[in-house]
């Protein structure tokens, strides 16, 4: 593989880079000629060594890491990201309006760095000047999600107005109101609000694995990836879904992106599908499920994971292992679902000349793994995320080296650097403005509030008319947000919520993060869907409600555990081996029978009747109790004899 040489880009690839730019803001981004260009690299490159420096072997306290953080996150926005949709995007220099803006950021944050430590040694006692300045910076900083996150920016002031606008409301939801230096101390100068969670898990953990995912595609990774899925499932029956299916998860996983993810392994995917047989509605759900599991489906989880163990206050591998089974069951439900559909429409694999060969792929590519082992190795060991992802970045580099065709030479190290660091700027910016909801939520007591008025409204102890509300407000709330900023915001209003209806904090955190991360494929927005339907030309209504039953597992899976989260591995401490082997086989057999029931397919056509067994039989699965599973066996075992006799007496008729 030459990074060097310029492909030819294909209809699929521009008509989903246009989807991409229409809905993704960070797509489009100026570009700038001359010597500012050269300048804006070297601004990536350092910004970049400053993050790996910080959150390795430097000695840098949060709130100067998050504020240069931050400060850097403005500064790229204002010059790179348009002001407005058709502005010019070829430019010399940038506008003027942007070359104050960029003036005025580098005083209020350079302010903020000089006097933060200044103002908490009297007390956290404010001038008029630092409230000046906070505000300054409060502007500043909707000004850059307005361009980098739109949807957020909104949603942001709607929190930020709450603040003000709060004691005009009736009931649980008002509060006594509060004074605008009172909000600006809280935003700027207090440690729960734009300099709270949110930027710091964008300065450390976000911005590492970002800057990763972009070294391993540029080692070549991605086509690794999709070769070796070729070689694993090609020939089988729908082959080229159950393609997507691996290699979107694995890539999802990396880039924490399912728009992305769509728009980029979908323009090989989708054709493919298309070409072997599948509706264009189907092949366009299949890859904007695969897509989206990602973002839940360990080791990486793209970075959220590490997010979540940041506020629950565990380690990582505690929130893998929880995720683990979850994700398996959520991909093994796809697996399934196109197996079925395949065999429902006759439709064969690849041929063999378009399968590459097993050990020709690892052979010459097989190296490309190692960033992976060592991360994992590194986790496993007990090194922290941080130091993991760093030396996983330097693993990549060095990986690459081993073979000529993978090799990355310092062009191509300079190319990742600042895709990576590109990547970061519209999910950091989404995390900055989080900050302003956070900061509403500890100011006014919103999550308290919130909590009380549904436990008013379902009673205490309704566990589940309690997650259904979360459910629909967790989708609602992360349509049209990185899967990252969707668990933010979604986890900080509804998981005191689950807590207080029963639930245990680990099955509530990722409850909410797999809904959030579901609202991608969930109507009327489900972004993912309209990526990968305009890619395939498919109507958008229909393949949204593909992707909503080709990810039924997903939506379903969490209330399961809500109750009862033996599926959550490590997270009820005392839990027999046994039972929790008896709980992962018998989940494992339900998601197969509830794809079946689904696509209407098990070793032959099914009736409704056959149907309906499968599906009840199915969730009966994968309710872990063993009362459940024995109901569970005797309906499978109900079809599956039916099935076996229909079978025979086709057999028969031939014969005859």
């Amino acid at each position: 593989m030459e990074h060097d040489v310029q492909q030819p880009v294909s209809a699929e690839e521009l008509k989903a880079q246009q989807l991409l730019e229409e809905k993704e803001p960070d797509t489009k981004l100026r570009t700038y000629k001359g010597p500012l260009g050269h300048v804006i690299t070297v601004m990536f490159l350092v910004w970049s060594a400053y993050q790996i420096y910080a959150n390795t072997f430097g000695v840098v306290d949060a709130m100067t890491l998050r504020t240069w953080h931050l400060l850097f996150l403005l500064v790229f926005t204002f010059l790179l990201f348009p002001t407005y949709a058709k502005e010019k995007r070829e430019r010399i220099v940038p506008p003027v309006w942007d070359i104050v803006l960029l003036a005025v950021t580098l005083f209020a944050f350079g302010y903020i760095l000089k006097n933060y430590t200044v103002i908490a040694k009297r007390g956290g006692y404010s001038l008029t000047a630092d409230l000046i300045v906070a505000g300054i910076a409060l502007v500043l900083i909707f000004e850059g999600a307005r361009r980098a996150c739109r949807n957020l920016a909104v949603l942001g002031l709607v929190f930020l107005l709450y603040n003000f606008l709060g004691r005009f409301l009736p009931g649980d939801l008002g509060h006594v109101g509060f004074s605008l230096k009172r909000v600006l101390n809280h935003m700027i100068w207090g440690s729960q609000g734009i300099f709270g969670v949110g930027i710091g898990v964008s300065a450390t953990y976000i911005f590492l694995f970002v800057l990763f995912g972009a070294y391993l595609k540029y080692s070549g990774f991605s086509q690794f990836i999709n070769d070796i899925a070729l070689t694993l499932v090609g020939r089988t029956a729908g082959g080229p879904a159950k393609v997507a299916v691996l290699a979107s998860a694995l890539l999802g996983m990396i880039n924490g992106s399912a728009i992305a993810n769509v728009a980029t392994t979908g323009t090989i995917t989708i054709p493919m599908m298309k070409k072997t047989g599948y509706r264009k509605e189907f092949a366009a759900a299949v890859e904007a499920v695969a897509s989206t599991g990602g973002q839940f489906a360990p080791p990486i989880m793209g970075a959220v994971g590490f997010v979540m163990a940041e506020f629950m206050g565990v380690s990582y591998t505690a929130v893998l292992l929880a995720a683990a089974i979850p994700a398996f069951l959520y991909y093994l439900t796809l697996l399934f679902a196109v197996h079925f559909e395949a065999k429902r429409l006759g439709l064969s694999g690849l041929s063999a000349e378009n399968i590459p060969n097993a050990m020709v792929v690892l052979k010459k590519q097989g190296h490309l793994l190692i960033p992976l082992v060592v991360l994992i190795a590194l986790l496993s060991f007990g090194f922290t995320p941080l130091f993991a992802a760093v030396v996983s970045i330097f693993a990549t580099v060095f990986a690459s080296w081993l073979r000529k065709e993978t090799r990355m030479t310092w062009s191509v190290i300079v190319q990742a650097t600042v895709e990576g660091a590109r990547s970061a700027i519209s999910v950091g910016m989404s995390c900055a403005i989080i900050g302003v909801i956070i900061g509403t939520v500890s100011l006014t007591g919103l999550g308290l509030s919130f909590g009380y008025l549904i436990l008013k409204i379902v009673g205490d102890g309704q566990l589940y008319l309690g997650g259904l509300m979360v459910m629909l407000m967790s989708t609602i709330l992360g349509m049209g947000v990185p899967g990252v900023a969707a668990y933010v915001i979604v986890a900080t209003v509804s998981v005191p919520v689950l807590i207080q209806t029963g639930a245990i904090p680990m099955a509530a955190h990722m409850f909410c993060l797999i809904y959030a991360c579901l609202s991608n494929i969930t109507p009327p927005v489900a972004m993912s869907s309209y990526v990968a339907s305009g890619i395939a030309g498919s109507d958008q209504t229909k393949t949204s409600l593909i992707a909503v039953k080709l990810g039924l597992t997903g939506f379903i899976l969490p209330f399961f555990f809500l109750d009862n989260p033996v599926l959550l591995l490590g997270s009820v401490p005392g839990t027999p081996v046994l039972v929790t082997i008896r709980a992962i086989t018998t989940s494992s057999i339900g998601v197969i029978a509830l794809s079946a029931g689904l696509q209407g397919y098990l070793f032959s056509r099914l009736s409704i009747i056959q149907r309906i067994l499968l599906v009840a039989s199915g969730l009966l699965f994968i309710e872990t109790r063993l009362v459940t599973d024995l109901i569970a066996v005797a309906l499978f075992a109900i079809v599956i004899a039916i099935q076996y006799s229909q079978k025979k007496a086709l057999e028969k008729e031939r014969i005859v």
